[in-house]
């Protein structure tokens, strides 16, 4: 009979966490994808296994509770090393959304710091996406039937920011249901700083030589992935303490419960 309780016990917690994965993160399955810089290896192509993604960016009541929570994040409180003077400059007040927190409460919150987004991101039980599992996940409208999917996002990384921001949702979801992956806000990633090098860290260590700034495409796996090369530019130039305001995150988790499919 014990045994028969812990059982159940046991399969109504795995049920809890399928459904609340079902409702906020999206699986998505091991595979892999071809940066844009590639080593000297025989396969160039990188593996990613299997994880969870949130299924929209956070948004700005989400990290309200966040800083409700932690206030050692609320606005006059954060520490400069940690954020930038432009950190949640578009609150009123360090838990006060203003007078437009109808349009913002569901919006992408940005102004945010990589430190902040990856405290936020540990403070719900998970973590920011790598870069590699970021790209591989992007990456799910590649082969699309439509041709002007990657002019659309080029289009979008060249329009001006204005905020608020639209409501998470307003773009479009991928293959895999992933939604706001490109058109809304650009999203910070764990290892946003390995991007691309300094000339000394080249000369002090045994990394790849072709990211130098002269010709950042030279051996490039497609030269003409615009997109990719603004993504790669973009990340170089932050530092942890950035807060941009087209720039927010979303988090990624390791899957909880693998299926026999994720670990192919």
């Amino acid at each position: 009979m014990k045994r028969l309780v812990i059982s159940l016990i046991l399969g109504l917690a795995l049920s809890a966490a399928a459904a609340t994965r079902a409702a906020d993160m999206v699986r998505i399955p091991s595979g892999s994808y071809l940066p844009l810089y590639v080593g000297g290896e025989e396969d160039p192509a990188c593996h990613v296994n299997a994880f969870d993604l949130d299924r929209f960016p956070v948004t700005h009541a989400q990290f309200l509770e966040f800083v409700e929570a932690r206030p050692e994040w609320r606005r006059s409180r954060v520490p400069a090393l940690f954020a930038g003077p432009g950190y949640l400059a578009l609150w009123s007040g360090d838990l006060q959304l203003g007078p437009d927190s109808l349009e913002l409460r569901n919006s992408p919150v940005t102004q945010i710091s990589w430190f902040a987004a990856r405290a936020y991101s540990e403070w719900r039980g998970k973590r920011l996406p790598t870069t590699a599992e970021w790209e591989y996940a992007a990456g799910a409208g590649n082969g699309h039937p439509d041709p002007g999917v990657s002019q659309r996002i080029l289009d979008w990384y060249g329009h001006p920011t204005h905020l608020p921001l639209p409501s998470i949702g307003s773009t479009a979801a991928d293959a895999r249901g992933v939604w706001d992956l490109h058109g809304l806000v650009w999203e910070w990633v764990e290892d946003f700083n390995s991007a691309l090098i300094t000339g000394e860290s080249r000369a002090d260590g045994d990394v790849d030589r072709r990211f130098f700034c002269a010709g950042g495409a030279q051996q490039a796996t497609d030269r003409n992935d615009y997109a990719a090369f603004m993504r790669y530019a973009f990340r170089s130039g932050l530092s942890g303490k950035d807060c941009v305001s087209s720039l927010g995150f979303r988090c990624a988790r390791d899957p909880l419960s693998p299926t026999s499919a994720d670990t192919k």
